[in-house]
């Protein structure tokens, strides 16, 4: 068995899977009173997302809405006429702006004549993409210079650009803003709204104290590592410090709550998945910059550091995200004072290592926030 399929093996029997088998695309499963679990597929390698269905007496709110698909569209209609016991869908609420989460938010509200509820950053965030006020081929073409991406490859990284509006269909004009800490009612119970950043811009979690349960899109997955990137738009982002923080919030919530996450299985083991999620990230950060030192004072491109935190073969898909990836890693460093950004006379960024003279604090623990119990 390779190396890294047993990790992974080891990682996940540390957790608790109480739910069993994922309920059959077009049909829904109830994992706590009121709250049913229900999947649809993606055209990707990770091939599903986990949505849910929050029951009250007089309706229904959504929780994600899966992509702008014929197929998911199909399933949808399908659990509308056999799952929904003559109760209208009230409200939908997508947890962040990647298209699995929203893509078919606008359908669904029209379609029940039903509110869209969203944070702001994610929403204008969602409507600039997918109307092409952001992420045009010029600053593209620039970000992916500025990492030390050949000439050749920026063209090729182009054809990925305008895939976003393929998978979502056109937002409601008008939405309904969620805030960290808000609180709100869905399914007969009361919600406290938990927004991490760092995977996307104000991603929204749901904590209910009276069921022991978190909603958490994808702010914490039970098998595989959320993507964590910096884009062209934000391009000095330091997504993955933002990302790391934000899991205090999540560390004041119960060790044994039932977690229904985006992809995976729902499971039980918080606590002990963000300890995982954490040396994950502080493992592949040493690998880097043990690399980055290897370069010498000339430093290291994030292009020339993609191999380091991805050896695998990489499509030109996958490719997209690892870039955005690594730069992440290398913000983190740089956020840290473990290496500085130096740029040549072209504008290509470099990455140089700096001798440690100080403890540096994970980054974890970088910040208070509001307490949510």
């Amino acid at each position: 068995m390779p190396d890294h399929i047993e990790h992974a093996q080891r990682l996940l029997a540390q957790l608790r899977f109480p739910c069993g088998d994922a309920p059959p695309s077009g049909e829904i499963k109830q994992v706590a009173p009121g709250i049913h679990w229900l999947r649809m597929p993606l055209p990707f390698q990770l091939n599903h997302i986990n949505l849910y269905l929050l029951e009250e007496a007089d309706g229904w709110t959504i929780v994600d809405t899966g992509m702008q698909l014929d197929e998911t569209k199909a399933h949808w209609e399908h659990i509308f006429a056999t799952h929904l016991k003559g109760k209208p869908v009230k409200a939908v609420l997508s947890t962040h702006m990647h298209p699995d989460h929203v893509g078919l938010a606008g359908w669904l509200c029209a379609r029940w004549k039903a509110p869209l509820h969203m944070s702001l950053g994610d929403y204008m965030s969602a409507q600039s993409i997918r109307n092409g006020l952001v992420d045009d081929n010029e600053s593209r073409a620039a970000h992916l210079r500025r990492g030390g991406v050949p000439e050749e490859k920026v063209a090729t990284f182009h054809l990925h650009r305008g895939g976003y509006s393929k998978g979502v269909g056109p937002l409601p004009a008008a939405f309904n803003r969620i805030m960290h800490g808000d609180r709100v009612s869905l399914g007969g119970h009361r919600w406290q709204v938990i927004v991490g950043r760092g995977h996307a811009p104000e991603h929204v979690s749901l904590w209910c104290a009276d069921l022991n349960v978190l909603i958490s899109g994808d702010q914490v997955l039970p098998k595989i590592s959320t993507n964590v990137g910096v884009w062209p738009n934000e391009p000095m982002a330091d997504a993955l410090t933002w990302f790391l923080t934000g899991f205090v919030r999540f560390r004041r919530l119960p060790a044994d709550a039932l977690v229904l996450p985006s992809h995976g299985f729902p499971f039980v083991g918080l606590h002990t998945r963000l300890d995982q999620l954490v040396a994950h990230h502080e493992a592949r950060l040493a690998e880097m910059l043990a690399a980055i030192v290897g370069y010498g004072d000339k430093g290291a491109t994030c292009w020339q550091m993609v191999p380091v935190l991805f050896a695998r073969h990489l499509d030109n898909n996958q490719v997209v995200f690892a870039f955005g990836e690594t730069l992440a890693h290398l913000h983190c460093l740089e956020t840290r004072g473990l290496v500085r950004r130096t740029t040549t006379a072209e504008g290509v960024h470099h990455f140089v290592a700096v001798p440690l003279t100080d403890t540096v604090a994970p980054a974890e623990d970088a910040v208070e926030v509001m307490d949510v119990a």
